[in-house]
This record gives structure tokens, C-alpha cells and sequence, in this order.
């Protein structure tokens, strides 16, 4: 259930951590007011949208999928055997 919470606010988070790194790079405190104006913010959320959003979905498009019939886990002889593809 982390994963599926992690990956998008990761890949929401990257456009500002570019920033971030792109500020450092010229030389600039990145964590300065003057930095972060409603527009900048405005539109590296929007980039950071986009990103999740483009990731999110090649992620479920490459995912690797098994193939066959899933078994639950059930109980056998009094052990539990874990769900798994048949």
C-alpha cells in the first residue's frame, strides 16, 4: 500500500527537486522567499501533476503481469499456503 502512495508523490515531487537543484546550480539559495513566487509554484505544480499523472499510467501499462489463475491463500493441514498463479 506504500508503493502506491510513494510513486505518485515521488514523481509529484520531482519538478521541484529539479528546481531545487537548478537553483543550487546558478549559484541561488533555493529556499529563499524571493524563489518561489505563486507563478513558479503554480507551474512546477502543474509540471508535478503532469509527471505523476504520465507516470502513474506507464507504470500500470508496464507493469509486469502474471498470467494464469490466482489461488488465495487458504488453509491446507492446518497451515496457511499463500496466495499465488497457477
Amino acid at each position: 500500500m506504500l508503493r502506491v502512495l510513494l510513486e505518485p508523490a515521488l514523481l509529484f515531487a520531482l519538478p521541484f527537486a529539479v528546481y531545487i537543484l537548478y537553483m543550487s546550480v546558478r549559484q541561488r539559495y533555493p529556499f529563499a522567499v524571493e524563489a518561489w513566487s505563486h507563478s513558479r509554484v503554480a507551474t512546477l505544480a502543474l509540471a508535478g501533476l503532469a509527471v505523476a499523472v504520465v507516470g502513474v499510467i506507464l507504470l500500470g501499462a508496464f507493469a509486469p503481469r502474471e498470467k494464469g489463475a490466482y489461488v488465495p491463500a487458504h488453509v491446507e493441514n492446518g497451515r496457511l499456503v499463500p496466495g499465488h498463479f497457477e
